[in-house]
C-alpha cells in the first residue's frame, strides 16, 4: 500500500515512516522546511530495504497541497495516511497573539482538511483506507500555556469521530493517536526529567518508535475493525 506520512521529517514522523515501511508499505515522507531531513530519512528507508520517497509542501497552502497531492495520485491511490503535521507555540491565553492562535490553528486542522479532502474518493473506490489523525494528550485534558494547540488537537478528535462514521462502510477506517510526554529534542526542553516524574505515572518519557507501533497497527489488517477511537499512548496520564 502507499502511504503518505504528513510531518515526516520530526522525530516521531520518522518513526512512524520507518515503522510503515518495515510492514512493507511504500512511504511518502512529507516535510515543510525540513525537505534535506526528509530525504535522509526516505533515503535510510531504502538503504534498509524499503521504498519511501520524500516529498515537501506546506499543508496550510490548499492550492499548493492540491497540486502535489494531484503529482502523488496519477499513478495510484494513497490508502494509508498519517496526519503528523502539527506545530505549538505556547503562551497562556490573556498573552496569545491572534497569529500564535491562528498558525497553530491553521497546520494542525486546516492542514488535515487540505491534505485528506483530496485523497479520499481515490480511497473510496479501492475499498480500503486507514486514516491516522496525530492528537495529544492536551487535546482530551487539556494543558496549560497550550489553548491553541489543546483546542486544533481536540478539533482534530472531533473531525476524526465524524469521518469514520462516513467512511465506516467503504473499508475505511479512521482513529486518533493521542501522545503524551513522548521523547524529542523539543520534548527535552518543555519537560525536565523531573517534570516528566512528577506528571507521568510511568516515570518516563515515550519512544517515538512506541508510538509508530500503534500507528502499525492500527493500518494493519489486525486493525481493521478499530474506527472512530483514541487510542492514548501517555504512561498512564488520565
Amino acid at each position: 500500500m502507499r502511504a503518505l506520512v504528513t510531518g515526516g521529517s520530526g522525530a516521531l514522523g520518522q518513526a512512524i515512516c520507518k515503522a510503515l515501511a518495515l510492514a512493507g508499505h511504500e512511504v511518502w515522507v512529507h516535510a515543510n522546511r525540513s525537505l534535506e531531513q526528509a530525504e535522509v530519512t526516505a533515503q535510510s528507508i531504502v538503504a534498509a530495504g524499503g521504498l519511501a520517497h520524500a516529498i515537501a509542501f506546506d499543508v496550510t497552502d490548499p492550492d499548493a497541497t492540491q497540486a502535489a497531492l494531484e503529482g502523488l495520485l496519477e499513478s495510484a491511490p494513497v490508502q494509508i495516511l498519517v496526519n503528523n503535521a502539527g506545530i505549538h507555540d505556547d503562551a497562556p491565553m490573556p498573552g496569545m497573539t491572534r497569529e500564535q492562535w491562528r498558525r497553530v490553528i491553521d497546520v494542525s486542522l486546516n492542514g488535515f482538511f487540505n491534505v485528506t479532502q483530496p485523497l479520499l474518493m481515490p480511497m473510496i473506490r479501492t475499498r480500503w483506507g486507514r486514516i491516522i489523525n496525530m492528537a495529544s494528550v492536551a487535546g482530551v485534558m487539556g494543558n496549560r500555556g497550550q489553548v491553541n494547540y489543546a483546542a486544533a488537537k481536540a478539533g482534530l478528535i472531533g473531525a476524526t469521530k465524524s469521518l469514520s462514521l462516513e467512511l465506516a462502510s467503504r473499508g475505511i477506517t479512521v482513529n486518533a493517536v493521542a501522545p503524551g510526554v513522548i521523547e524529542s529534542p523539543m520534548a527535552g526542553q518543555a519537560f525536565p526529567p523531573e517534570r516528566i516524574k512528577q506528571i507521568v505515572p510511568a516515570q518516563r518519557a515515550g519512544q517515538p518508535e512506541e508510538v509508530a507501533a500503534m500507528v502499525a497497527y492500527l493500518v494493519s489488517d489486525a486493525g481493521a475493525y478499530v474506527t472512530g477511537q483514541v487510542l492514548s499512548i501517555n504512561g498512564g496520564m488520565s
